[in-house]
């Protein structure tokens, strides 16, 4: 269960790596920065002048009958982008566990939120990305055999997905909560153990996790002569060593199709899948896991949302514009605040993610008519859970950013060191 979650972890940490590098990308790129104002554009005016309408195809309020578009939606998605950055910049692990949540809390249908949360990590990566950067990591036999079986699995999830809410709106917000609440339930509460029993403690080990050795089942599965054989790890292993592709596919499916149900990049699963499973080094599965997220968010938003009207563009653009200024404080946060205390309040933020989700399933379930509940118990219940959500996040949030502030003057005067250093060191 251990090897499980720290692999689980190591995949967020790599993911939340990523991330800031994307960031770092477009706000230091002129141009990316100009594109990005454009993308914004159609967005800011109605949602200066509040009377305005948006266009249907992003999210006018004629759009898409489940949800419509207004203003609180648009700058609560932006404080979730800020959120969620704040947790990849502090803490170095991915805080996109609780974009999805918080979309539905903010009215928005599970399977819109499912596809906005995909749309809104396809369009950070193709506008900062660093996957040049990673290349040598990618084992390109590994990364095809594993893209087929995701495109596959991406495909089966979204059709699920959009089977499930045109047969039964509220079944599908319910299975989508109810998947996210095991998911949180586990990483919330291991973190929180972890976090108890580490307390005082020197973090140590490598920061992809991963085994010294190969696993048994890793040994059993690369006994396996079934072809097409991958070879991989040449550069780690004398001779490297070999798996059959059809295992990489079905752990690409399994991906994929997680991903396109969740609306996640899905490397939450690859780690554990290709480092305990399969035998892959951490570092060959970084490469490979960064190639699948890009694939998976591009084609499960656009081909498996977009063109059935499942995304919300406005909230998207919020979320990747709060994203991105989450990202640069809580970076520059970690250098004034205790490493202990962000990684309690980490646990803290997945926990609030699992009650969020967990107290709305009484209200879906009373209206399938599983349990008898009247519906103003039902909406308090829920309503309980969104508070103790957003009141937990935004205490972090505030947290965070004050810590940011008050540690302005330490910063500029690290800049200034550095400044002076790097002009003795010129001469």
């Amino acid at each position: 269960m251990r090897a499980l979650f720290e692999s689980m972890m190591a995949a967020s940490r790599a993911h939340a790596k990523w991330e800031m590098e994307m960031s770092n990308n477009i706000v230091r790129n002129r141009k990316h920065l100009f594109i990005l104002a454009i993308m914004m554009l159609p967005l800011i005016i109605p949602a200066i002048g509040h009377a305005a309408d948006l266009p249907g195809f992003i999210g006018g309020k004629t759009a898409y009958g489940p949800s419509h578009y207004n203003p609180t939606m648009f700058y609560g998605s932006m404080a979730v982008g800020v959120c969620a950055g704040l947790i990849t910049g502090c803490i170095g692990a991915g805080g996109g566990f609780v974009i999805t949540p918080a979309l539905m809390s903010l009215g928005v249908k599970g399977i819109l939120a499912v596809g906005t949360d995909m749309f809104h990590i396809f369009a950070k990566a193709i506008m900062g990305t660093v996957i040049h950067k990673k290349l040598g990591n990618v084992n390109v036999p590994l990364a095809i055999a594993f893209l087929c079986g995701s495109g596959i699995g991406v495909t089966a999830g979204g059709s699920l997905n959009r089977a499930l809410f045109t047969s039964n709106p509220v079944m599908s917000d319910f299975v989508i909560s109810a998947i996210y609440v095991v998911m949180l339930g586990f990483l919330g509460f291991y973190s929180l153990y972890d976090f108890i029993k580490t307390k005082g403690q020197k973090d140590s080990g490598d920061a992809h996790g991963g085994p010294a050795g190969l696993t048994p089942l890793a040994v059993k599965l690369q006994k396996v002569n079934l072809a097409p054989m991958i070879k991989f790890d040449e550069d780690i292993t004398p001779g490297g060593r070999k798996i059959s592709g059809w295992f990489v596919a079905i752990c690409g499916a399994v991906v994929g199709f997680a991903a396109a149900i969740l609306g996640v990049g899905g490397g939450f699963l690859t780690f554990p899948m290709f480092v305990y499973g399969l035998g892959v080094s951490s570092f060959t599965t970084v490469g490979t896991d960064i190639l699948q997220i890009i694939f998976t968010a591009g084609y499960g938003s656009i081909a498996q949302y977009a063109i059935y009207g499942y995304i919300f563009y406005t909230l998207a653009m919020g979320m990747l514009v709060g994203s991105l200024l989450g990202i640069q404080i809580g970076a520059a946060t970690t250098k004034v605040v205790p490493g202990i205390y962000i990684r309690a309040f980490y646990a803290l933020a997945i926990l609030a993610g699992f009650v969020n989700r967990l107290f709305a399933l009484p209200e879906k379930l009373t209206q399938m008519g599983y349990i008898s509940l009247s519906a103003e118990a039902g909406k308090l219940i829920a309503d309980i859970g969104a508070w103790i959500f957003f009141g937990l996040v935004l205490a972090f949030a505030g947290w965070i950013i004050l810590s940011f502030i008050r540690g302005i003057p330490t910063l500029r005067a690290e800049s200034a060191k550095g400044a002076v250093a790097g002009k003795g060191g010129s001469h």
